[in-house]
């Protein structure tokens, strides 16, 4: 993001108010991140009844309070996307990133969902013995 008076870009520290750690230690980088107001009615396609879609119309209510990078994360996740996608789109640093985001979910304004950890995931050898046992079927 560029300053408002031309003179370049803004700096991270100033983006995120001279804080360098998030709120909370939950962002990972594949974490997944959308507008709170995208989960409902926004996923089907339905607008309300000004024609703003609802990650917009939540954007407009706490526009004086939110920074333009903020709103600007709103805008891009009315759709899935992780905490990396958003820094590539912003062009900032993932932990400058990571510092908004947390902003906007102690906010409510931004639902974020965790990676599947370790422990969640499937033995790959019991999927291999019941691939075998389908075999054999």
């Amino acid at each position: 993001m560029s300053g408002a008076t031309g003179a370049g870009p803004v700096r991270p520290y100033v983006i995120t108010g001279g804080r360098v750690a998030p709120s909370r230690d939950t962002l990972a980088l594949e974490t997944l991140v959308v507008a709170a107001e995208s989960t409902g009615a926004e996923s089907t396609g339905a607008t309300e009844a000004g024609g703003a879609t609802g990650a917009a119309a939540a954007a407009g209510e706490h526009a004086a309070d939110l920074s333009p990078e903020c709103a600007a994360i709103l805008d891009l996740c009315v759709r899935l996307l992780s905490v990396a996608e958003v820094a590539a789109h912003l062009r900032q640093p993932v932990a400058v990133v990571k510092v908004l985001l947390a902003d906007l979910l102690d906010a409510g304004l931004v639902v974020a969902r965790p990676p599947v950890t370790a422990a969640d995931r499937h033995d790959p050898a019991l999927l291999k013995e019941v691939l075998d046992g389908l075999r054999q079927l």
